[in-house]
């Protein structure tokens, strides 16, 4: 790429899918989901394969709401140099979500603050490939120090200062080239919901988590919150199809009020669930400490819709979660991961990343496997969430093989999605969508 390359453009689509046709994605917040992409081009004049893409998930109305967000941002990124935002991205970053102007729809929350991840990750996309590298190898290339200057330590600093941050990544450098070639030889393991979306039949979801077990999953999630008594016989034959040595999560999105979560669970705990996953508001955290504290051994986990580093900092410091579930999309990008991984990692809590979605498992990849290779330095009760839905859109689809994520090897993010589906179901007008009410 010529040194003088500038960003030329910030295109965004409204890209939807309906999954709602099939019920693929329900749970007890989202019961008919289209799941959809706001998708984001950093177009540059050094040629196509130069360009950066990502996008923000969404389940369908909203779309455009927050593709406009994204679009809005395109002053503070058109005509930048392409190697000044590559060598800088802590500073890229910090530009954009400081702005003084921007902050005030936030600050460093909602659909302003997902629009800056979102452009924020495309300049990841763009500074890997210009690298020649996957995202999660790029950034395990970096130095201690070139990490710790990715991150935005506002607010953070009675948690995680710089210099502990520091003195994490300094102590996981021991064995790096070890988990390398762990990682590229076994891949990391993987968890899939897919049998267990709320609006499937019991047959359905027994099939598909039989299958889940035969491929090599040894864990499966399904989604509860709608009904207490079809949860019971959900979760009943669920154990009865995957038998006791398979780990099975449940997932109320938030449905419940802090005493609902405890009362439901304990009509559930029967059938040993392993995690908890969303029982109440994802910003009441003393709420998920109650919880916590009321399920044990059951576990909990959040983090899907954390709205940013502050967020995951509290239910950390308040002993509020035992499973910490980053998004690819949900936060202000890649920096701000790093400052929750290290967070994550200081409080020694497993993080678990949330997928499934669109492009969400492309995507979070890399920074579980990042973290593995430079954090935490251990996989033990990690596991990246998987859902056999929609990957064959994108140029790199996310692999999973005998239940475990194949690291990837092509370079970038691997959000970038083929230009025909990009056409397809772009929202009102595709093809799919065109001839739909």
């Amino acid at each position: 790429m010529a040194g003088s390359a500038r960003i030329t453009a910030l295109d965004v689509l409204d890209v939807r899918f309906p999954t709602s046709d099939q019920l693929d994605g329900s749970d007890a917040m989202n019961p008919e989901p289209d799941y959809s992409a706001a998708y984001v081009r950093l177009r540059t004049d050094a040629g196509d394969d130069a360009d950066g893409h990502a996008l923000t998930f969404t389940t369908g109305r909203g779309n455009d709401v927050q593709a406009n967000a994204i679009a809005a941002l395109a002053p503070y990124v058109v005509g930048r140099p392409v190697a000044q935002v590559c060598d800088d991205l802590g500073g890229f970053a910090r530009a954009l979500i400081h702005d003084p102007q921007l902050r005030w729809l936030g600050p460093e929350k909602g659909v302003i603050h997902m629009a800056t991840g979102a452009v924020v990750n495309a300049a990841w996309d763009l500074a890997a490939k210009r690298a020649g590298k996957p995202v999660w190898r790029h950034l395990a290339d970096m130095s201690p120090a070139e990490l710790v200057a990715q991150i935005d330590f506002r607010w953070l600093s009675d948690a995680l200062t710089p210099g502990e941050a520091l003195d994490l990544l300094r102590r996981a450098r021991a064995g790096r080239d070890e988990r390398i070639a762990t990682l590229l030889e076994h891949g990391y393991p993987a968890y899939t919901s897919t049998p267990g979306w709320l609006g499937y039949s019991d047959e359905k979801l027994a099939r598909l988590a039989r299958q889940a077990v035969a491929d090599g999953f040894a864990q499966i999630k399904l989604k509860v919150g709608a009904s207490v008594e079809d949860d019971v016989r959900r979760m009943r034959a669920a154990r009865a199809a995957v038998g006791d040595d398979v780990r099975i999560a449940v997932d109320a999105n938030q449905r419940w009020d802090v005493q609902p979560a405890i009362d439901w669970m304990r009509r559930l705990a029967p059938y040993d669930p392993y995690w908890i996953e969303e029982p109440t508001s994802p910003d009441d955290v003393l709420g998920h400490a109650a919880v916590r504290r009321a399920l044990h051994p059951i576990k909990v986990a959040t983090g899907e819709h954390g709205a940013n580093r502050v967020v995951f900092k509290q239910l950390l410091q308040a002993g509020a979660v035992d499973i910490v579930q980053i998004d690819a999309s949900r936060v202000g990008g890649i920096n701000e991961n790093l400052a929750i991984l290290l967070l994550a990692a200081k409080f020694g809590v497993p993080v678990c990343p949330h997928a499934g979605g669109v492009g969400l498992c492309e995507m979070v990849q890399h920074l579980a496997m990042f973290d593995f290779v430079a954090v935490s330095a251990t996989m033990r009760d990690r596991v990246i969430e998987y859902v056999d839905h929609l990957h064959e859109h994108f140029l790199h689809p996310a692999r999973v093989l005998a239940g475990r994520y194949v690291a990837p090897a092509a370079p970038g993010l691997h959000a970038q999605m083929h230009p025909a589906s990009l056409a397809r179901y772009a929202y009102p007008a595709g093809p799919v969508w065109a001839g739909r009410a």
